[in-house]
């Protein structure tokens, strides 16, 4: 086709838009769909360059997936073919157009990134079945990515995955156009990438003489031996075969913390000198790289390696979670301070963080780390990948250094997707579908100019209590799905219900393709809500499918075809277990969904906070402390409310004075996870909602004797206010895990009696 041609085809598509049906993901920037189709059969055939890897993926992609084995030709005067045809315009990098007639199909692109795009949206028209005859229906796409980096992490260190597998999580990005796959290599767990001058870190770090078996808090652990490592053949491999594919991989090696597998192998590079053994159980553990010379030459020999092995633009080099223990017990590291003029270990961190990234741009590449790599000042081109939250992006971008968004509240793919009783044991959290969704890389607290800096966002999976690749496919599908269309730009969350139609389409082709997902989007799910009357709250359900299709009990029997069907909010007015299930076709289709009320003076009334919870456990907000229902202490999901350095500072309003005695406070403690309990709880009282009058204190020793179900009864007081102050332990102090850090304070419900 002339570019004349190519260009007025241009023209109708940039003056057409209309939402499509089509099961596409990411949905395209344009589509317009027409009348008819264009009939795919063995006469077809492939209009390309023989020689464009992009022609030959095209063809072993239909061959695979509809078993027609399609002929490549460099010209066809005839119709029934599909065209790849360049084009010069001025879309971007890794834009295409797609054109869908009675009698062709075109893809066109100014580069090998469009075509292979385009090419993986005419795949998801195709069907997910063996056909000779395929309809694909007649339309027009002009398409291409809102952001540069659009990434899936994959965490080889603490579970090791084989090559097949990776190739596999790579061709999965592909298949929803995501462009970044960052690969984490090593961890106090395990080191997973061969490093010919330094042999022992595989011989020895990459294996471990046991794990962590349950969750963390069981502190239980088997003895086998675990453990496994990338050859550099093998590492050169992935790379080509994700560069295929378009995908770059950025490598991580972690320093200064996250070290203990290489410091099993070379103690010398520690500050005690050993000896250590290869990290056995999940979280951070105190003995990091230590700032000598000696320990600059040879992390600098390794990324030297390294960087041979991986043409990436960015080399990650962690800078996370690196406690200060040992720096600070250090007498040499102490003079080391005095000597450079910096303030205190975190400048040390960000010196440590500055000699790395010289070398790595003496090589010709930039380096990226989580957001620590800001405390004591960010090395001057470093890119940061902001984990915590947000906070971190904007300050980095503030400051002009590029950044990609990888919040916990929207992107931690380990969290559990559904109700954890019916999850897979997982770290913790609560992060479904629609709120993946509803994610915006891009914070409303920048500016435009400040905004160029955002460079996208990645979803990252932490592999601790996800041991088997099926596994992983469980905590990405369909995930990942929602954030391929986050990071397109073609996102709109107030038409969630169109995105998740189109995904439900999608679980044929990963049903096809023998991948396992998550479908904890036909559980019921819940919602709860204060009761106009004030007089307990109102329990929804809900259901992808048809909520009306949901049968339910409220004496705590299994539902059944002849339960009650849903229709509206129940209310919740005494204690009482609700039990629900989804049920289609005569048959139960969903795990029955249960959950207990207790019902006391607190349940549904108003509540307030002075601090926010964290957004990454703040699901319910406030009213979650006064729901009626208690939290999970081993699966700490969507019931709790987590509060990162900050106290609870609760106020209950019982809309009426009320007599009370006795006053619950659920509080809890996983210190693997940074959650500690409070330092104390003190418990007031008021009748005006100003002048507050002390009931009684609670210590932490008090705490921790009742194991953080706290229930303090006292001499009848009347009242309408209720405040609960619980005081969080601050920066967690040496020698706890997460120590330096926030801690957490994790808290759930209040009663009242």
């Amino acid at each position: 086709m002339t570019n004349k041609l190519v260009l007025l085809f241009l023209f109708f598509v940039s003056m057409a838009f209309s939402q499509t049906s089509l099961p596409l993901i990411p949905q395209p920037g344009i589509v317009e769909i027409r009348n008819g189709h264009f009939i795919v059969n063995d006469k077809t055939v492939i209009q390309a360059d023989v020689n464009m890897p992009e022609t030959q993926y095209l063809q072993q992609a239909i061959k695979q997936q509809t078993g027609l084995d399609l002929k490549i030709v460099a010209v066809s005067n005839k119709p029934n073919k599909i065209a790849l045809s360049y084009t010069t315009t001025s879309r971007k990098r890794e834009g295409y157009g797609l054109m869908v007639s009675d009698k062709n199909i075109a893809i066109y692109a100014e580069h090998p990134e469009g075509f292979f795009y385009g090419i993986q949206t005419l795949l998801q028209l195709l069907p997910s079945e063996k056909s000779k005859t395929i309809k694909v229906p007649c339309l027009l796409i002009s398409d291409d990515p809102k952001f540069a980096w659009r990434g899936m992490h994959l965490d080889c260190a603490r579970h090791f995955f084989p090559v097949d597998f990776v190739k596999k999580y790579i061709d999965y990005l592909a298949m929803y156009k995501f462009n970044t796959f960052h690969w984490h290599l090593t961890d106090d767990q395990g080191w997973r990438i061969e490093i010919k001058q330094y042999p022992k870190l595989t011989t020895i770090g990459a294996w471990r003489n046991g794990s962590m078996i349950g969750h963390y808090n069981d502190q239980t652990y088997d003895d086998k031996r675990y453990g496994g490592f990338y050859t550099q053949e093998e590492i050169k491999e992935v790379v080509a075969y994700a560069s295929q594919r378009h995908i770059t991989v950025v490598p991580e090696i972690e320093m200064p913390g996250h070290a203990v597998a290489a410091l099993a192998a070379y103690p010398e590079y520690s500050c005690t000198g050993g000896p250590f053994e290869v990290g056995k159980q999940w979280g951070v553990l105190d003995d990091v790289f230590c700032p000598k010379e000696k320990t600059f030459t040879f992390l600098q020999n390794i990324l030297a390696e390294v960087i041979q092995l991986f043409p990436s633009q960015y080399i990650h080099i962690g800078g996370d979670e690196c406690p200060k223990t040992r720096w600070k017990a250090c007498p040499q590291f102490q003079s080391l301070i005095k000597e450079k003029g910096l303030k205190d270990e975190h400048e040390l961190q960000s010196y440590f963080i500055q000699r790395i990234e010289k070398f790595v741009n003496s090589k010709g590449r930039k380096i990226i780390g989580w957001d620590e790599i800001l405390e004591g000042g960010l090395a001057p081109n470093a890119a940061v990948m902001s984990w915590r939250g947000i906070e971190g992006g904007i300050t980095a971008a503030k400051q002009k250094h590029y950044v990609v968004m990888t919040p916990g509240s929207h992107c931690y793919f380990d969290y559990y997707q559904g109700h954890p009783k019916n999850e897979p044991l997982a770290i913790g959290g609560y992060l479904p579908v629609e709120k993946v969704y509803s994610f915006n890389p891009i914070p409303k607290e920048l500016s435009k100019d400040e905004a160029q800096y955002i460079l996208g966002a990645q979803a990252n999976v932490w592999t601790e209590y996800i041991e088997k690749p099926q596994n992983v496919e469980y905590m990405i599908f369909p995930r990942m799905l929602a954030l391929s269309e986050v990071l397109w730009g073609t996102s709109n969350p107030e038409k969630y219900t169109d995105f998740q139609n189109r995904m439900i389409q999608q679980f044929a082709v990963l049903d096809q393709k023998g991948i396992q997902y998550s479908k904890a989007i036909f559980e019921v799910t819940t919602k709860v809500n204060p009761s106009p009357k004030s007089d307990g709250v109102l329990f929804e359900l809900h259901s992808a499918n048809d909520s009306k299709k949901i049968r339910y009990t409220t004496d705590g029997t299994a539902p059944t075809l002849r339960s009650d069907s849903y229709d509206t909010p129940i209310p919740i007015t005494k204690n009482q277990t609700v039990k629900a299930a989804y049920f289609d076709k005569d048959k139960q289709q969903s795990a029955v969904m249960e959950q207990a009320f207790y019902v006391n003076k607190a349940t549904g009334k108003k509540i307030t906070l002075v601090n926010p919870p964290h957004e990454n456990y703040s699901n319910g907000g406030p009213f979650t402390l006064v729901d009626g229902m208690y939290g999970n202490r081993s699966r700490f999901g969507r019931e709790w409310l987590g509060f990162s350095g900050k106290d609870l500072k609760a106020t209950i309003d019982l809309g009426t004075s009320e007599t009370i005695s006795k006053i619950t406070v659920s509080v809890l403690e996983n210190q693997g996870s940074w959650i500690y309990y409070p330092n104390g709880i003190e418990l007031l009282i008021s009748n005006d909602g100003q002048n507050f009058q002390s009931l009684q204190k609670i210590s932490l020793s008090q705490i921790k004797e009742v194991k953080g179900n706290v229930v303090v009864n006292f001499k009848s007081q009347k009242g309408q206010y209720i405040k609960i102050v619980a005081g969080n332990k601050g920066k967690i102090p040496e020698g706890n895990p997460g120590a330096g850090a926030d801690a957490w304070l994790f808290v759930d419900e209040i009663s009242i009696e």
